[in-house]
C-alpha cells in the first residue's frame, strides 16, 4: 500500500497497471461445471416457469403451492405431461438473462482491470424462481479503489437495464386480473420501480387495459415475474454492506466508514423483519460476512477514488431505492 505522501500518478489506471501482474498461472476454468449448473438451472427455472405460464393462460391464481412436495415448485405436475416445459421457456430465458447480464458487468470489468474471476456459476434449487441466483469467483485482490468501484457497481447496472427493459415489455404483455380468481397463496410487494413503469404505460399506452388499475389488480405475465426477480436481485446486491456489491460501493468510497455502514445495514435489516421476516435471515448472513471478512483490506486506500465516480454512486443509490421493497413477499396459506 502506498503512503498518503507517497507519489501517486495523476490517472488511476495508469498507477494500477503499473503494479505487478499476481504471480502463479491463472487457475484453469472448470468449463464442464458452468454448463452443468447452467443446464441444471435451465431445467429448474422451467418447471416453475411452466405453471406460471399455465396459470396465466387460464386465469389461474399467479402463485399456487399446490399438494407438491416442495411448494411452488411443481415437478409432478411436470413429470405429468413433460411437454408443458416449454411453457417455461418465457421466465426461465428472461430470468437468466438478467441473472447473466448482472454477473457479466463484473466479469467483464475484472477482465478489463485484469483481475483474475470465473464465468459465472448458476445456482439451480427447487424455489419459488426456480433459482438462487448466479455467482461469480474473484480469484485476485483488487489493486486499486477505482477497480474494486467499477467492477462493483457494473454487475447491478448491467442487470438493472436488462431487467428494466424487460419490465417495459413485459407490462404490456400483463392483463388485469379476472373478478373470478381464487386468491393467491403468495403475494408480490412491488418496488417503486414498477409503480414508476406503470405509469411510463399509462403514458405511452393509456388505452391498455391495465393503465387504470392499482398494481394489486394486475395479473404479472411471467416475464414481468423474471422482472421483479431481477428487481429483488439489484435490491440485495446493493445493501451497503459487508462484501455485497454495494459494500464494495461503500468502501471505495469511504474505506474508514465501511465497517459503521455495514453495521447500521444490519440493525435496519433486523428492524424491518418485523415487516418481512426474510430480512432477519439476510442480516444473520451479514453479521457472519462482517464478523469474518472485517479484517480483510478490499482494496489499497491510496490512490483516491477519482471524483468522475460520485455521480455512478449516486446511480447506485437511486438504484437501490427504486428496487427496494420493505414486505417483497406476503404469505397467504388456505
Amino acid at each position: 500500500m502506498s503512503e498518503p505522501n507517497s507519489p501517486i500518478p495523476s490517472s488511476t489506471l495508469e498507477y494500477y497497471h503499473a503494479l505487478p501482474e499476481p504471480v502463479g498461472r491463472p487457475p484453469r476454468e472448470r468449463y464442464w461445471l458452468h454448463a452443468l449448473l447452467l443446464v441444471a438451472t435451465c431445467f429448474t427455472t422451467l418447471v416453475v416457469g411452466a405453471r406460471m405460464e399455465f396459470n396465466f393462460l387460464n386465469n389461474l391464481p399467479p402463485f399456487a403451492a399446490g399438494d407438491e412436495w416442495l411448494p411452488f415448485f411443481p415437478l409432478g405436475w411436470v413429470f405429468a405431461q413433460p411437454s408443458r416445459l416449454v411453457l417455461g421457456v418465457p421466465f426461465s430465458a428472461t430470468l437468466l438473462v438478467i441473472l447473466f447480464s448482472h454477473e457479466m458487468g463484473h466479469y467483464l470489468f475484472c477482465r478489463y482491470y485484469g483481475v483474475r474471476a470465473t464465468l459465472p456459476f448458476f445456482i439451480p434449487a427447487p424455489t419459488l424462481i426456480g433459482t438462487l441466483g448466479a455467482v461469480i469467483r474473484i480469484k485476485a485482490p483488487m489493486r486499486s479503489r477505482a477497480a474494486l468501484f467499477d467492477i462493483g457497481i457494473a454487475g447491478p447496472i448491467a442487470g438493472f437495464i436488462v431487467a428494466i427493459v424487460t419490465l417495459a415489455v413485459a407490462m404490456m404483455l400483463s392483463k388485469p386480473l379476472t373478478p373470478g380468481i381464487g386468491p393467491s397463496d403468495l403475494q408480490l410487494g412491488f418496488p417503486a420501480i414498477f409503480d414508476v413503469m406503470h405509469s411510463v404505460l399509462r403514458s405511452v399506452a393509456p388505452n391498455h387495459a391495465i393503465v387504470g388499475l392499482p398494481l394489486r389488480r394486475i395479473y404479472l405475465h411471467p416475464t414481468a415475474v423474471a422482472a421483479w426477480v431481477g428487481m429483488f436481485a439489484t435490491a440485495l446486491n446493493l445493501l451497503p454492506s459487508s462484501q455485497l456489491d454495494g459494500g464494495h460501493i461503500v468502501y471505495a468510497l469511504w474505506p474508514r466508514a465501511h465497517r459503521v455502514i455495514s453495521w447500521m445495514t444490519v440493525i435496519t435489516l433486523i428492524y424491518l423483519g418485523h415487516r418481512y421476516a426474510g430480512w432477519r435471515v439476510w442480516a444473520g448472513l451479514l453479521i457472519i460476512m462482517n464478523v469474518m471478512t472485517f479484517r480483510v483490506e478490499q482494496a489499497p486506500e491510496y490512490p483516491m477514488l477519482p471524483p468522475n465516480r460520485w455521480p455512478l454512486a449516486v446511480l447506485a443509490a437511486i438504484m437501490l431505492a427504486l428496487t427496494f421493497t420493505i414486505s417483497p413477499f406476503q404469505m397467504t396459506w388456505r
